[in-house]
């Protein structure tokens, strides 16, 4: 297997394209050669099958998606990170979309349902444990409840956005956030 690390990642950025915009079905090594515009069988020098290609898709998907360090320096507030969040979504569209296919296509693949389970358990895991440590508002349990709403709110946003036209983002945003994460009573 290759290991120029550039041109892998240029490779799963174009396959995540591809699994955005064709679905599952439409992700083939040679569509992935097609779409970074590289000579066919290029893809397979890099990703031994297709079912190594989707896995790698899932860990490419992580390393878009981190957060700029910049959000995350001074004083936090749980709203305006929800905002952010919401803002990388919409601006890496196709990323989460692929990771919506993979979702999909780890219900057909009982070895893509596994590294999804351990992936994203180890991702809320993580993102429930800086919560707390940065000392956000909210316990345990109001995060995940949190990270559901979000999710439910990024996949509708990001697939019927005419669903949410009447009710605006930002205040939805802010009801999750007080509702699910009240402050913490001084004691």
């Amino acid at each position: 297997m290759r290991q120029n690390p550039q041109r892998r990642a240029a490779l799963l950025d174009a396959a995540i394209e591809v699994l955005a915009r064709e679905g599952s079905r439409g992700l083939t090594l040679r569509a992935v050669d097609a779409e970074a515009g590289v000579p066919t069988g290029t893809a397979s020098n890099y990703f031994a099958n297709r079912a190594q290609l989707l896995v790698q898709i899932l860990h490419r998907t992580r390393e878009r998606l981190v957060p700029d360090p910049a959000d995350l320096a001074g004083p936090l507030d749980t709203k305006v990170l929800l905002g952010q969040l919401l803002g990388r979504m919409r601006r890496e569209r196709s990323v989460h979309i692929a990771m919506l296919e993979l979702r999909l296509e780890g219900t057909r693949r009982p070895e893509l349902q596994a590294e999804l389970a351990g992936f994203q358990r180890a991702e809320l895991e993580a993102n429930v444990s800086w919560h707390l440590e940065a000392g956000l508002p909210g316990d345990r349990q109001g995060v995940v409840l949190l990270y559901l709403a979000m999710l439910g709110l990024i996949v509708d946003d990001l697939t019927v956005p005419t669903l949410l036209e009447s009710y605006p983002v930002e205040t939805l945003i802010e009801e999750m956030a007080e509702r699910l994460l009240p402050e913490r009573p001084a004691g």
